[in-house]
């Protein structure tokens, strides 16, 4: 089987110098490799395409076979790298807590132990006869959360 340490070491080659970043590889016991990585403005399909002839020239697929596949972290995916929550600071996010609660809000700040959510609440002040929004930050563990992603939007 091939070693995933192996194959994030080439990627990693690959990316230095480049504004990318490592989202994720995973071989299977098949040696079904699969590497994702993301950018601040997208991933183009010529880096993909560069990327994986870059790690097929550090394999030797007479030594073992494998499938290849390169690609972006999708944009509906949960976040699974502490920038991918940097890169969206300031965009709106959908946070899935552990015990099933749905948060959107906008990414306010992200850091190595947790993130802030600003989200929109409806409080009635004192004396008022409707209630109003107003912003309220709300920060998350990542151990309290399920999940993170980018809210997709068609407004």
């Amino acid at each position: 089987m091939i070693d995933k340490n192996v194959v994030t070491r080439i990627v990693d080659e690959w990316l230095e110098g480049k504004d990318y970043f490592l989202v994720d590889v995973t071989v299977s016991t098949d040696d079904k490799i699969v590497v994702e990585i993301d950018h601040a403005e997208g991933v183009w399909i010529d880096d993909c395409v560069e990327l994986s002839r870059y790690i097929e020239s550090k394999l030797n697929r007479e030594e073992e076979d494998y499938e290849l596949e390169v690609g972006s972290a999708g944009i509906g995916q949960p976040f699974k790298v502490l920038q991918q929550y940097l890169i969206h600071i300031g965009k709106e996010v959908e946070v899935l807590t552990n015990e099933g609660k749905k948060v959107e809000g906008i990414l306010k700040d992200a850091n190595e132990e947790n993130f802030t959510v600003t989200v929109k609440k409806k409080v009635k002040p004192e004396g008022a006869k409707r209630p109003k929004l107003v912003d309220e930050d709300v920060t998350f563990s990542y151990a309290d959360i399920k999940n993170t992603k980018y809210s997709i939007s068609f407004k």
